[in-house]
């Protein structure tokens, strides 16, 4: 199973080189380019942070970007908004070409079409929440009435209701961080862009903004391309992952296609913790009815993930029927599931 995009790419990536370093537009075109980080280094005084970058982002989508620290990844969204100014490539956002627009127009851009949201929040002490998240409209000169309008609209939206006359430093680090979202989307950009925005967090709260920016995106549906270093958030993020390694992506594509096909030993061992139950779906593990079974079990998605049919497979007698396309395709026991979650790392079934 892999990603279909269901429309014209929202985000469009083409050759993107960020090059540090003397003459560093000179390294791009030239067998310089080949060379490896530490040989580019040794030979150029240069480093290439974003090497020869190419994607698209699907409207709607979830573009997840990952890698170690140093990998690329935050330079790369940071390029994408030009915070950071590309040495060579193409960025098209909605259409238009963000490397190559005014400054005026990329304030427009930066205030209307697209949104950033942190690491570090970034919010103002001495402004209350409504303040904060009214700011973006604020600079666009929007009238008061209107904007704090919209601002009680997105607390509401982002599960900030009460706290809106709080000042950050009354705030935990989530309750922070929703204030962050909430300003993003106070101007309702087309396209998100979050670097890194939960590392900073408890586990424990860092779970909980992950589960309100799925929910966020359930319900407005917005483009998103989302930078961590944690591989559990990705795959639980991401509608397709970019795997990043020395500025370049060595992979991309679904958590399925990334665990049952990895590109290169980088990526298997990038991949190895990630348990197969908590990616595959049961279409993948989906096998003919034995002998002595009963096909008569229920029906289940073939796109359900093994881990949250576990139970229902396991409290069942019969193999569930698996359905695809309203056919079904195959059939799944309480020992295909077993079998699975035994070659899981960390499980307790290991040998």
């Amino acid at each position: 199973m892999t990603y279909t995009p269901v429309s014209a790419p929202a985000i469009s990536v083409r050759g993107l080189w960020k090059v540090f370093g003397p003459n560093a537009g000179k390294i791009i075109g030239t067998p310089y380019e080949n060379l490896t980080r530490d040989e580019l280094l040794a030979e150029t005084g240069c480093t290439a942070a974003v090497r020869d970058v190419s994607f698209e982002v699907s409207s709607g989508e979830v573009f997840v970007v990952m890698g170690l620290s140093g990998s690329g990844k935050s330079t790369l969204v940071r390029c994408l908004t030009r915070l950071i100014e590309s040495t060579a490539g193409q960025v098209v956002i909605e259409g238009e070409d963000v490397l190559a627009a005014s400054p005026a127009r990329l304030r427009e851009l930066r205030r209307a079409e697209f949104s950033m949201v942190f690491q570090h929040f970034g919010l103002f002490p001495h402004r209350k929440v409504i303040d904060n998240i009214a700011y973006p409209l604020e600079i666009q000169g929007v009238s008061k009435d209107i904007r704090y309008s919209r601002a009680e609209e997105v607390i509401q939206l982002v599960g900030l209701v009460g706290y809106a006359n709080a000042y950050p430093e009354q705030l935990s680090g989530g309750m922070q961080q929703r204030v962050g979202l909430a300003r993003a989307l106070s101007v309702d950009p087309d396209v998100m862009f979050l670097d890194e925005p939960f590392s900073a967090l408890d586990p424990l709260i860092r779970r909980d903004m992950q589960a309100e920016v799925i929910r966020l995106h359930r319900e407005l549906g917005k483009t998103m391309v989302f930078i961590t270093h944690d591989l559990a958030e990705a795959m639980k993020l991401g509608d397709r992952i970019a795997i990043m390694r020395d500025g370049a992506v060595v992979q991309m594509g679904t958590a399925m296609d990334l665990v049952l096909h990895p590109a290169d030993d980088y990526v298997a061992d990038f991949l190895r913790d990630i348990p197969k139950s908590h990616v595959l779906p049961l279409e993948v593990i989906a096998r003919p009815l034995r002998d002595g079974e009963l096909g008569d079990g229920p029906v289940l998605d073939g796109a359900t993930i093994v881990r949250d049919a576990t139970h229902a497979i396991i409290d069942c007698v019969a193999p569930i029927r698996v359905q695809v396309g309203g056919q079904i395709v195959g059939f799944v026991g309480s020992d295909d599931v077993l079998t699975l979650i035994a070659g899981d790392p960390g499980s307790d079934l290991d040998d």
